[in-house]
């Protein structure tokens, strides 16, 4: 027997209305099957594959290269925003995708003659790491514990006279499942080099592995390229000056650019599509942003490989209210997705993600993916400024 309870997603988007996702909610169905078979691995674009659906937004208050490591470690990806030059951008690609450990941590170098006098020389890492040069680039003699500097009495004393020796290292693409194992092998060990063409490009240590053991998803791997390293995107515009930008980007490796305008649909952002496929073909650009079936037909044919769908549905975002165009974003994704699933193009749902609940109804809807930024703005990896208010902190999300 057919019964007619509540509207389908055709009929209720076929009204005339737009909807955000706030003004609708889905009937429960039947279950018939365990929790352990649900399948979250989806597309990002027609060629990028991610284990969960999840994008953190390009904006300086939300992915750097910890944010992009993390997500990539725990199989979203992270696109490094573009509010910097080109040759810092590029920067924290590479050092996103410079090991296959989850954590990143910034180490901090210098020689067997220097003296450490205060505890900010550490910033905030757990060691100093000492090479013959006192940089990344040489020879790895050993490190110095926090908590060796701190019960040491003469601070003056040079690191030479009371550095842990270290010899050995764990290589770049050692993962957390190998990590575990190399503790365990080496018990004596409280930290351990990471070492990438001869070069230190991070530091973990056995409280950081044991604390990350308890994330089953990132033992089992994450995002990770043809290239055997993390999958890192990055943003850039779509002027004439972001053509140098996109060449630093492919030095380093990046896996896929996404164009970034609250319009996407110009004849600046289809020039650029355009260019990037012409320039460098095996490189996956994603445009938008767009709300319309109209926009996406655009950069369908100008040769898009993902859409990004949303405008002015974030929480700071305020085009609705100053540019008077946008859309509902409930709305947005189903017809733009009911659109581009017909190329096979994958779209992005971004914006107005405030709860687990918005990014089942953005999926259910269409979307491939959900891109966050405030959801995501408050966690230890985003690189926003640490502000505190009488006996709260906060960090900045703007």
């Amino acid at each position: 027997m057919e019964f007619e309870d509540g509207y389908s997603a055709q009929k209720l988007f076929h009204q005339g209305y737009s909807y955000t996702y706030d003004d609708i909610i889905f009937l429960p169905g039947y279950i018939g099957f365990p929790v352990e078979q649900v399948e979250l691995s989806t597309k990002l674009t027609r060629n990028i594959s991610l284990n969960i659906p999840c994008v953190s937004s390009p904006m300086d208050t939300v992915t750097e290269s910890s944010m992009a490591r993390a997500m990539a470690a725990l199989g979203g990806i992270g696109i490094i925003h573009a509010n910097i030059s080109p040759s810092d951008q590029a920067s924290l690609v590479k050092a996103a995708k410079s090991s296959r450990f989850p954590v990143l941590s910034n180490p901090v170098f210098r020689s067997p003659s220097d003296s450490i006098i205060s505890i900010e020389d550490f910033a905030d890492a757990p060691c100093i790491l000492i090479t013959d040069s006192g940089d990344c680039r040489g020879k790895l003699v050993g490190y110095v514990a926090k908590s060796d500097w701190m019960n040491l009495t003469d601070k003056e004393t040079q690191l030479a006279d009371y550095m842990v020796e270290s010899h050995d290292f764990a290589p770049w693409d050692c993962d957390l499942a190998r990590m575990i194992c190399y503790f365990e092998e080496k018990a004596e060990k409280e930290f351990t080099p990471i070492i990438k063409g001869g070069e230190t490009v991070d530091v973990t240590g056995r409280e950081d592995v044991e604390r990350l053991r308890g994330y089953p998803r990132l033992v089992r791997g994450g995002s990770v390229g043809p290239d055997g390293e993390w999958m890192v995107g990055a943003a850039i515009g779509t002027r004439e000056v972001d053509k140098e930008r996109l060449q630093h980007l492919v030095k380093v490796g990046v896996n896929v650019v996404v164009l970034n305008s609250s319009q996407g649909n110009s004849l600046y952002q289809i020039d650029m599509i355009k260019y990037v496929k012409k320039t460098y073909p095996e490189l996956d650009v994603i445009g938008g942003n767009v709300v319309t079936m109209y926009q996406a037909d655009n950069l369908i044919k100008a040769g898009v490989d993902g859409l990004r769908v949303g405008m002015g549905s974030g929480s700071i975002c305020t085009t609705q209210e100053v540019c008077a165009v946008g859309r509902g974003q409930a709305t947005a994704v189903y017809k733009v997705s009911s659109l581009a699933s017909q190329y096979g193009v994958p779209i992005i749902a971004d914006g107005g993600i405030s709860n687990s609940g918005h990014i089942v109804k953005a999926l259910s809807l269409g979307a491939s993916t959900v891109m966050m930024g405030s959801f995501l703005a408050g966690s230890t990896e985003a690189p926003g400024a640490y502000v505190v208010q009488v006996i709260c902190s906060y960090y900045c999300y703007a």
